[in-house]
């Protein structure tokens, strides 16, 4: 197998990395490794939420919804996505936080790739 090539589920992967399939955190020499870009495939019971707001964000986001009922908050609207490719996107510096209405899959693509960020961590900024 080439090493510039991986074949993946990301259903299966994503349970490894907390949900994320690619970005700055994935070993040097590992085709999902990217300093550019990052890639989520986010699975929600009902009524998960995020446990923090994510404030002073750096990056842009993109999230789109598989499946379920996903609502994402921002401080001055909330974005209810629940048709099959129901997308928001957010730009730097726009705090936010999620609820999972239904049974959610979410794919999320992030940039650029910003080491540093936990959920949990002073600034919480890990969707």
């Amino acid at each position: 197998m080439n090493d510039s090539v991986y074949v993946g589920n990301a259903g299966k992967d994503a349970a490894l990395d907390r949900g994320w399939l690619l970005g700055h955190f994935k070993e040097h020499g590992d085709p999902r490794q990217s300093e550019a870009v990052e890639i989520k495939w986010g699975v929600h019971p009902p009524g998960d939420e995020r446990g923090q707001w994510v404030r002073g964000e750096e990056r842009t986001a993109l999230l789109v919804l598989i499946s379920g009922r996903f609502r994402v908050e921002f401080p001055d609207r909330k974005v209810l996505l629940q048709q099959q490719g129901d997308y928001v996107v957010w730009g730097r510096g726009v705090d936010h936080s999620w609820v999972a209405e239904e049974e959610s899959v979410v794919l999320t693509v992030r940039w650029p790739s910003v080491p540093g960020y936990e959920e949990g961590s002073a600034d919480g900024a890990r969707l």
